[in-house]
């Protein structure tokens, strides 16, 4: 965050009577941590139990944008493998990466997990890409490296406009298919995070997929994404998570200094049908850090920070995340409190309370417009 966003914050926590202006409550729980350092409530907020729908399934109640639903793959530009196991290697994905288009996978009739020995990266000049596993692929970093990239400001990628951080393409589309073990520790390009995907610019969305034991960096004040850290999407146009799952279990979770499952920094998320658990951070000292801290430790399976973004959530389970700071389950810190929050359809629970949070919305800590977040037929407990 910048300095002016800091003195925001500072602001914040300075008294009762400006959070009173600015319709917050002040409490006690953590003082002095610059994501929020204490905690708010949400004028106007309403919550009400509901029906979600089946996350993490085709099945979800909640209707799915066109813009979120699954390309057709069904004419492939390109097919990794041969019919075995065998002939589906790493570099064999790493290569059809490169070239893009669709690329589907011919492993055989079971699962197979392929590991990689190299991230796959995505050529700007390239066609689009769309990864579609079949549902029977899972791609592994070995615990070793992250999976997949995309970065339209990475001169390596090639540059194809003069506005690389607001460009149309390229499309990043995964569906279909499993990330597991992915690190992206060490890599630090554009801030790093992201330990099975990071995208910075064009467009991205996941579909029918699932995200299990990645991770990023262990500490840092804005590092942030065990599963997915995304940066500078086209016009502001939201990133789709449509019927995935990220972790699902104990022992499955993803984890990183910040946002466990998923971070940005100025980007909307429309999140639909999905399943959040057992993601958790590792960093301690919030954002900008305590004295003596590392800085990190808030939005257990939710980072998200910048000026005017949105969250929307429908039909979508976030339980048993834990942060060490603020928002086991989510964060969400609209800098100049213009971002909207919208939570559809969907349950939160299980998320404890950590350093600091929101009044009422137990595992959250929001700064956000006025009378957010919308809150409709989602229940909200510890």
């Amino acid at each position: 965050m910048h300095d002016r966003e800091l003195r925001l914050i500072s602001s914040l926590r300075s008294g009762a009577a400006v959070l009173a202006l600015m319709g917050l409550a002040a409490c006690g729980g953590g003082g002095g941590d610059g994501d929020g350092g204490g905690s708010s409530s949400a004028p106007g907020t309403v919550v009400t139990p509901g029906t979600p729908g089946t996350p993490g399934t085709p099945g979800g109640q909640v209707t799915v944008p066109a813009a979120g639903l699954a390309v057709d793959t069904s004419q492939p530009d390109q097919v990794v493998g041969t019919g075995t196991p065998a002939s589906c290697t790493g570099q064999a994905v790493v290569n059809a990466v490169a070239q893009g288009g669709k690329i589907r996978f011919n492993c055989g009739p079971d699962p197979v997990t392929i590991t990689l020995g190299s991230t796959a990266k995505v050529f700007n000049n390239r066609p689009d890409v769309t990864l579609d596993g079949g549902g029977l692929v899972t791609l592994s970093g070995g615990g070793a490296r992250r999976i997949l990239y995309q970065n339209t400001c990475d001169e390596a990628q090639v540059w194809t406009t003069t506005n690389c951080d607001n460009q149309e393409t390229p499309r990043l589309t995964v569906q279909n298919i499993r990330f597991t073990n992915g690190n992206s520790t060490g890599q630090l390009t554009d801030g790093g995070g992201g330990g099975a995907i990071f995208v910075r610019g064009g467009q991205f969305k996941i579909v029918n997929s699932v995200f299990t034991n990645n991770r990023c960096e262990s500490t840092g004040p804005d590092m942030g994404g065990g599963a997915v850290r995304v940066l500078d999407i086209y016009q502001g146009r939201p990133v789709y998570v449509v019927q995935s799952t990220f972790g699902g279990a104990a022992g499955l979770g993803n984890s990183c200094s910040n946002g466990g499952a998923l971070s940005s920094i100025g980007v909307s998320f429309s999140i639909y049908n999905s399943v959040l658990s057992h993601n958790f951070t590792l960093g301690t000292g919030a954002n900008p850090q305590r004295p003596g801290t590392p800085g990190g430790g808030s939005g257990g399976a939710i980072y998200n920070d910048g000026n005017t973004f949105t969250l929307a959530i429908y039909g979508t389970q976030v339980t048993d995340n834990t942060a060490t700071e603020g928002g086991s389950a989510v964060i969400y810190v609209s800098n100049n409190l213009t971002g909207l929050m919208t939570l559809t359809d969907s349950v939160f629970a299980r998320n404890p309370v950590s350093r600091f949070g929101t009044n009422g919305l137990p595992g959250f800590f929001v700064l956000a417009a006025p009378g957010q977040p919308v809150v409709t037929r989602t229940t909200i407990t510890n």
